[in-house]
């Protein structure tokens, strides 16, 4: 049976880069020896963990990472082990022996050579060779959930912790020199204040005041210390809402006081096709470029359905603490690729695909072919089986170039608890007729478990038209696709910046705010920035269909500015005209 969706939507023009955003967002290719330079896409291409009882789901989340003898050391949660890497791209996973490796957020720490690494409700252990994923006891301190070990430059080992709609964030001083035994009590710092803080408000972003105002939950905690400052992160409002984000308290001391950023929440992706950027650590890459590893969320089929995304951070010059999100599903380089982030780390190659018209060999009724394209990883397209020969085509409208693909599999109907042992298999074919057929990614034979399989192209190819083909699913699922992502040029023009951009700030509730502006021709859509000043647009929503935005992640007695840009297949261009409210 064959099934066939068409987009509403006229195709636009296909189009080049518009040259005036390319200081800020992206940057031009450096050379690398090998050819291309390594490129990302978030979420991460890492074969996640099915859980080992009902329903059937993936799931790692609350990240740790940190640079150790030369490496990338990643240990989230629930992923029974934890990865290594020399250049973020290729990883290797390393199954431990002596860790109570289910427990929730690890958090890991290095002194003397040595990794220490402890779990929500565990105590602190150590290893001095993690590679070979040996560990033993060293300290039976205890924490009250989602904990992060901070060691400053003095020495001195603190541990933070907090995972409560009513309890506080709290921090001790612990001896590494006396078993990790604590040397202060454990003092509180803050809980949540949500009637003034909208990045804690338990809402998703398209939701509709009135907002409860309690019951946010703030945890994840981690430390990061920075020109002289501390700076004390933490989650809210929840782990399963698009708007999961980081706040950040600052003080002069591990042990504060702590005051409020007014910028807060500094890591925030509500919106785009994955969403989430909260429970978080901050490291600094081999270069000592810092970047931004968060939990990103899915939360459908189980509150806790979730992914791991990175993202360039930096600090301004006045302190003020920075993650950027702008585009952060997007194809991005590398840590340690790009010599200052800050200053655009986006390869420029746009999605091509949105919301163009597609077929496939069978569909189910409760996910429809245009679920692959429609920039949501909360909804899928399945075909009714598993079985090799089930595909799923898009016509791009005309020829563009494309350089990168992401397939993000949906694993609907799975059957798999526990450690998957298997992997996908497909084809993935371009044409310029829809007749001739050229494979550009073959997968057929070396199956591997990637969900979120990201491929850059030796080289870019020419083509109007893109299939995948299944040649096997694992799990007793279907071959079903939440994003058949392509990246690359539409060959054309960007659109014009919006005009007509206008803020009105809820007067009852200054958490709140309405964005609108006038619709421009040949978008694909928005991107409302703003910030705590005009120079310091650091935070975003993506806004398609729509002219207008309503927002409620704003701190009250906090003025904001805001700018709106817009982009298609080919291009950005931003906003010029920034209005303050």
């Amino acid at each position: 049976m064959k099934t066939k969706f068409k987009s509403a939507r006229t195709c636009l023009s296909l189009v080049t880069l518009f040259a005036p955003s390319l200081p800020l967002l992206f940057h031009a290719a450096p050379a690398f020896a090998a050819g291309r330079a390594p490129t990302i896409c978030n979420p991460m291409d890492l074969p996640y963990r099915f859980q080992a009882e009902d329903p059937s789901r993936r799931e790692a989340a609350d990240p740790t990472m940190i640079v150790y003898q030369g490496e990338y050391w990643l240990f989230p949660s629930k992923s029974l082990g934890y990865w290594r890497s020399k250049d973020f791209v290729h990883w290797t996973f390393v199954t431990p022996a002596g860790l109570p490796i289910d427990n929730y957020a690890p958090t890991v720490m290095e002194i003397g050579g040595k990794m220490y690494w402890t779990v929500g409700g565990a105590g602190i252990y150590e290893s001095d060779d993690p590679g070979k994923g040996q560990w033993k006891l060293v300290s039976d301190t205890q924490n009250q959930g989602d904990p992060a070990l901070f060691r400053d430059d003095d020495g001195r080992v603190y541990l933070y912790s907090g995972c409560s709609d009513k309890d506080p964030i709290g921090g001790q001083e612990l001896d590494p020199k006396n078993g990790f035994k604590p040397l202060t009590a454990r003092i509180p710092f803050f809980a949540g204040v949500t009637p003034k803080h909208g990045g804690e408000i338990p809402a998703e972003p398209t939701d509709t005041p009135p907002y409860k105002d309690s019951g946010a939950w703030i945890e994840g905690s981690w430390m990061t210390k920075h020109d002289g400052k501390y700076y004390l992160q933490y989650s809210a409002p929840g782990t399963q809402y698009k708007s999961y984000n980081d706040g950040v308290y600052v003080g002069d001391h591990p042990l504060g006081p702590f005051t409020y950023a007014p910028y807060s929440p500094f890591s925030l992706k509500p919106t785009g096709f994955a969403t989430g950027a909260g429970h978080s650590s901050t490291f600094q890459d081999l270069g000592g470029r810092y970047w931004h590893i968060a939990t990103m969320t899915i939360s459908i089929r189980h509150m806790f359905e979730r992914r791991l995304g990175v993202f360039p951070a930096w600090f301004t010059r006045d302190g003020q603490m920075v993650c950027d999100t702008y585009l952060g599903d997007y194809p991005q380089y590398a840590p340690g690729v790009v010599k200052d982030p800050s200053k655009g780390n986006l390869t420029g190659w746009m999605l091509l695909d949105y919301q163009k018209t597609a077929t496939a060999s069978s569909t189910l009724d409760a996910h429809p072919i245009e679920a692959a394209f429609d920039e949501d990883m909360r909804t899928w397209w399945s075909a009714k089986t598993g079985d090799p020969g089930e595909w799923l085509q898009v016509d791009l409208g005309k020829s563009c170039r494309i350089d990168a693909a992401q397939i993000n599999f949906a694993d609907e109907g799975s059957t798999q608890l526990g450690l998957l042992q298997d992997g996908y298999g497909y084809k993935l074919d371009v044409s310029a007729d829809g007749k001739t057929w050229t494979t550009i990614v073959d997968r057929s034979v070396e199956k591997r478990d990637s969900p979120h399989d990201y491929i850059p192209l030796e080289k870019p190819v020419t083509a109007r038209y893109a299939r995948i083909t299944n040649t096997h699913t694992p799990g007793g699922a279907k071959f079903s696709i939440s994003g058949l992502r392509l990246f690359g040029s539409g060959l054309g023009k960007a659109p014009q910046k919006p005009e007509g951009v206008q803020v009105k700030r809820d007067a009852a509730d200054g958490r709140q705010a309405t964005i609108s502006w006038k619709p421009v021709a040949g978008a694909d859509g928005y991107i409302v920035r703003y910030g705590v000043a005009k120079d310091k647009l650091f935070s975003n929503y993506q806004v398609y269909g729509a002219s207008t935005l309503s927002i409620h992640t704003l701190n009250v007695g906090v003025s904001y500015f805001f700018t709106v840009d817009t982009f298609n297949d080919s291009g950005v261009t931003l906003g010029t005209d920034v209005v303050s409210e």
